[in-house]
């Protein structure tokens, strides 16, 4: 009967038990995990904006070049104010005389002679010389070994003939008047001699040397105008009309302007009052 009961009680013990077990094994049974695929949008990193200048492009001006002309002037300029101070001669002719002569320095017979006037050799010459076509073939021209002495050879030339004596009585800064009187007495064959010089005076200023010479002002330096005393030849003046019209007589007019005939040009500018300094 005892051992009836007894395995009874085992019986019993051993269903639970099982019992048990299945209930543990049910609860450790774990849900099926799900992955969700969570899609993030990727942050945009900061972009840096960087203000940049736009580049200025500086342009340097060019310099002014100078002309063949303008550097001949800048060259000679105070070699003819000079031969001005010496022998009277307008530094504005001097200058637009050399230009024209020489080429701004650039002639064929300045470059081989350093002659910038075209003075030919004539009689007495007895320095050096060069052979050039001028209004003949093969004409003899002075040599000189350096420009300065054309330039003071273009003074003694002037003031050493008795044709161009009337030119120094004329004043000082009248470079119309010059212009004019050089081809009078045939310094030169061209009938626009005097255009030509008075067109490079005024186009280059060159009136203002004669200024600075005479101890002007700036502002004083212009255009030579008319004058009181002095008068410009016409179509149809004879001396004779010239000085009635003047109330002169013909030798006092000759005399005024150093003339040795009768001979006057269009455009010429004559003396019709005497100058202080000479009566």
């Amino acid at each position: 009967m005892k051992k009836h009961i007894i395995y009874t009680l085992l019986g019993v013990l051993i269903l639970s038990s099982c019992g048990t077990q299945n209930r543990v094994a049910t609860s450790k049974k774990q849900p099926k995990k799900t992955t969700r695929v969570v899609k993030t949008t990727p942050k945009a990193e900061p972009v840096e904006v960087v203000k940049t200048t736009p580049k200025v492009e500086v342009k340097t001006p060019k310099t002014a070049t100078k002309s063949t002309t303008e550097m001949y002037i800048e060259t000679y300029s105070e070699v003819a104010k000079k031969e001005m101070e010496r022998h009277g001669i307008p530094a504005s002719i001097t200058l637009a005389q050399g230009i024209l002569e020489s080429g701004s320095g650039k002639g064929e017979l300045t470059m081989r002679s350093n002659n910038h006037f075209g003075i030919k050799c004539h009689r007495g010459w007895k320095g050096q010389r060069v052979y050039h076509d001028d209004d003949e073939d093969q004409e003899c021209f002075r040599k000189y070994a350096n420009p300065a002495y054309s330039f003071t050879d273009h003074s003694l030339f002037l003031t050493g003939r008795s044709r161009y004596a009337s030119l120094f009585k004329l004043p000082k800064d009248d470079y119309k008047g010059w212009a004019k009187g050089l081809k009078k007495a045939g310094y030169a064959t061209d009938r626009k001699y005097p255009k030509k010089l008075i067109a490079l005076i005024e186009r280059y200023e060159l009136y203002k040397y004669d200024a600075e010479v005479l101890g002007k002002k700036p502002e004083d330096a212009k255009k030579v105008t008319t004058h009181n005393d002095r008068y410009t030849v016409t179509k149809g003046d004879t001396l004779y009309s010239i000085a009635r019209k003047h109330k002169l007589s013909v030798d006092k007019l000759k005399s005024l302007n150093g003339l040795e005939d009768n001979d006057i040009f269009v455009g010429q500018v004559l003396f019709v009052k005497p100058l202080p300094k000479d009566f």
